[in-house]
């Protein structure tokens, strides 16, 4: 695959426009003719100061509406937030799982900014970015609070989200969250890669080195380092695909290829959006006494249970015989325990 042009967003403490910009994100038409068969829901879409961003409904039960408190049956409103390079439709197979569990529940997925259909804000990729979003969203539903369900990058939101707007979040189920590594556990070389080439990210060089390869290089090795080497989408995609079922290499590389900001935004995020040194954050959200479920795969290595529990989530599960990918791996298995959580069937 080509790489993508290079695009540097601001870092935080720079000086922002003072009017916002962003990247669009594809049309929907360009998403659907790929991945159709996997049955989205169609996109709404949610315009802010930051840009347009895209959201998904699925399909509530009839006379349910959307402001109606939670009932014994479990919550009445769900947010999924996925993780940084997958798109909502990463969380569709866990989200319908879910729905099923709870039939009265109003569930609605994000795409966060540069995934999926949701624009590129050319603005530093911090959480309080992803926070306004997500505030956005609610009150664009008239929802005053929701049950946050954030897989990975998602979780690390949902936890730091919760630590700030407590009164927003109904309760929380984290999904093998990132937030925890710490920027110490990287070498020399790759946390210049964390620094970028000039202050603020811009590709001016340091030292007489060229900025642009620096920042190219920096690229290369996040992408490589949360794909876990190169990405290599499946031969039989197209034919998997047609079966309903979810590719998630394949939906990475059609942003690649097809989102002129995504990769800009994954840097962003990694860099700046809370994969790192978010301990307060979840420590803060652990305080607040929301009601909290963490489900680990057993071989994820971004957080620990010790770890966890620490920092004060107490109820923490392990999915036996999977790592990361626990969330599209064991689908049922994580649903269960949601639902076991939140009292479904």
């Amino acid at each position: 695959m080509p790489s993508p042009p290079l695009i540097l967003l601001p870092r935080p403490g720079t000086v922002r426009p003072a009017t916002p910009q962003s990247i669009p994100a594809p049309p929907e038409a360009a998403f659907t003719s790929t991945f159709g068969p996997l049955r989205l829901p169609p996109a709404s879409y949610l315009q802010t100061p930051a840009g347009q961003a895209a959201y998904y409904t699925l399909p509530a039960p009839t006379g349910s509406p959307s402001h109606s408190p939670d009932s014994p049956a479990g919550p009445a409103r769900i947010l999924f937030i996925h993780g940084v390079q997958t798109s909502a439709v990463g969380l569709l197979p866990l989200a319908r799982a879910v729905a099923a569990r709870f039939p009265s529940a109003h569930c609605v997925l994000l795409d966060l900014w540069g995934h999926g259909l949701s624009a590129t804000p050319l603005q530093p990729h911090e959480p309080a970015l992803f926070h306004r979003l997500l505030l956005a969203l609610l009150d664009h539903l008239r929802w005053p609070a929701a049950h946050l369900v954030g897989y990975s990058f998602g979780g690390s939101t949902a936890a730091s989200f919760a630590a700030r707007f407590p009164e927003r979040v109904e309760g929380l189920v984290l999904v093998a969250p990132a937030g925890l590594l710490r920027r110490s556990q990287f070498s020399a070389r790759e946390q210049g890669y964390l620094v970028g080439a000039g202050a603020g990210g811009a590709a001016d060089g340091v030292d007489g080195v060229d900025g642009e390869a620096v920042e190219r290089e920096a690229r290369d090795w996040v992408i490589e380092w949360l794909e876990g080497g190169a990405l290599v989408v499946p031969p039989d995609w197209r034919e998997r695909v047609a079966r309903g079922e979810l590719v998630a290499e394949a939906v990475r590389e059609w942003q690649m290829r097809e989102h002129a900001g995504h990769a800009a935004s994954v840097v962003g995020i990694f860099r700046d959006g809370g994969i790192m040194d978010m301990h307060e954050a979840f420590r803060t959200a652990a305080e607040t006494g929301i009601r909290a479920r963490v489900v680990l795969g057993e071989w994820d290595d971004l957080c620990s249970v010790e770890e966890l529990v620490g920092l004060g989530f107490g109820d923490v599960h392990v999915v036996p015989g999977v790592g990361h990918g626990v969330v599209r791996e064991r689908v049922a298995e994580v649903a269960g325990l949601i639902g076991e959580f939140w009292g479904g069937r």
